[in-house]
């Protein structure tokens, strides 16, 4: 595919089209969030799972309306430290909202690959679940390393897959009830003893994690055909298709299962897939993994071209910004990034690096929020999109609203893996000003 008229020029291969870029949205938000933590959220709500995914649909909403301002306005690979940048021009800004992007983008890889070496693969295999996850790492790096194309491809073939998983529990939960099974009243019933607000907005922090993801299609800014059209239609598109699966899927769950099974267990779908007793349970076992697997692909492009993004605005070093002469993918990147999901492997279980990223994330969409309404004084020659400005300020709240929502435990995991981005900032400031001293006291040679 050859670029469309007006977009910019650029290294990478600009070739996703409009439907490639909403299928790789909407694989990416469909993952591991409502095939493991349906389960964590019903214990905390009880039957209700259904409105702490609306109310975590309409937060991502906003910042969402904020992304597709600033993507269509500055169509570059890095995201979020790219509008960090040209909104503060504090450089230690951009780098750390970029690196908490970063950070976040492959902490997640790293609880989805332990998501994929758990309960859905050990209904197959018997093996030790970090070995499978780092194995199943590594993989993903192969296949990112191979193309855009080639990874959004399998993108399209898993994302069919997951979707046809999820709508095969909503029938299953329809055959459960038709047949007199089942409670369908249990939708609106609480859990014992909880107060109704604080237990969605609780449950809304779990619900949001299964938002999050469309964020990283800012980073296919420099492989998108026709970014400025497409973008919009392809963002909000992709979200809206999730909430509706992601609504009916709570309700079918809890409707068949009681919530308090469903909060004991770790493949919470598969009790819904055990009840009905249509479906044999290995078969959703592997649609499960195909999910989890097409999250933790695309979490891992877009973190590679992230990296990659950050390298070429000299945020990091300059090694990551090098790319495969014929596939044209930053392998430097994919490799760094892959490296470091495989350390976060052995540093918790999937609950705590889902919350982490989730604050790492809050942190970024603060910084994206309020860019839109720095950068609305800097205008741009191209046609773009543009949202109403009460979104920005609304988006903003959100996050700062689920930010007072974080465990003290969540906030020291994060504040750490900041401290060593910061420590990384400090360090690559010292080698520049190091080859600046050596260059100036240099003896010049007559060929100077």
């Amino acid at each position: 595919m050859t670029a469309s008229p007006g977009d910019p020029e650029t290294r990478l291969s600009r070739s996703v089209s409009g439907r490639l870029l909403y299928l790789f949205i909407l694989g990416d938000v469909l993952g591991a969030g409502v095939y493991a933590l349906v389960g964590v959220m019903a214990g905390e709500v009880g039957g209700p799972v259904w409105l702490p995914l609306l109310v975590a649909l309409g937060l991502a909403l906003l910042t969402a309306g904020s992304y597709a301002e600033l993507v269509t306005k500055y169509p570059r690979a890095g995201g979020a430290a790219v509008f960090a940048e040209r909104a503060f021009r504090r450089p230690l800004i951009s780098f750390l909202v970029g690196f908490s992007m970063l950070a976040a983008g492959v902490t997640s890889a790293a609880g989805l690959s332990l998501a994929f070496a758990g309960d859905y693969f050990g209904v197959f295999v018997d093996a030790p679940e970090r070995l499978v996850a780092v194995l199943f790492l590594l993989a993903v790096a192969l296949l990112n390393a191979r193309g855009i194309r080639e990874s959004l491809g399998a993108n399209v073939a898993m994302t069919i897959i997951e979707v046809s998983g999820l709508v095969v529990v909503v029938v299953l939960a329809v055959v459960v009830l038709g047949r007199g099974d089942g409670d369908l009243g249990r939708v609106t019933r609480f859990a014992d003893g909880t107060t109704p607000a604080l237990a969605v907005l609780s449950a809304a922090i779990l619900a949001y994690y299964s938002f999050v993801g469309f964020e990283t299609s800012a980073n296919l800014a420099e492989e998108v055909r026709d970014i400025r059209r497409v973008y919009p239609r392809a963002l909000f598109g992709a979200l809206l298709t999730a909430g509706v699966v992601y609504v009916a899927v709570g309700v079918a769950a809890v409707a068949v299962v009681e919530p308090r099974t469903l909060a004991g267990s770790s493949g919470p779908l598969l009790e819904v897939v055990g009840a009905a007793g249509i479906v044999p349970e290995r078969l959703f076992s592997l649609v499960a993994l195909v999910a989890v697997a097409n999250g933790a692909l695309l979490t891992m492009i877009m973190s590679s071209r992230l990296a990659y993004g950050m390298a070429e605005q000299r945020l990091l070093p300059a090694v990551l910004g090098r790319v495969l002469p014929r596939r044209r993918t930053p392998w430097a990147a994919i490799l760094a990034t892959t490296l470091v999901a495989v350390a976060l492997v052995f540093t918790g279980d999937l609950a705590a690096l889902a919350e982490t990223v989730v604050l790492l994330l809050l942190l970024v969409f603060i910084s994206t929020n309020v860019a839109v309404l720095v950068l609305r004084r800097d205008h741009v020659e191209h046609v773009h999109f543009r949202v109403a400005t009460v979104v920005p300020w609304l988006g903003a709240a959100s996050c700062v609203l689920l930010l007072s929502q974080q465990s003290g435990q969540t906030w020291l995991r994060a504040g750490v893996l900041l401290l060593l981005g910061l420590l990384l900032y400090l360090a690559m400031g010292l080698a520049r000003r190091s080859r600046t001293g050596r260059a100036a006291t240099r003896t010049p040679t007559p060929g100077d």
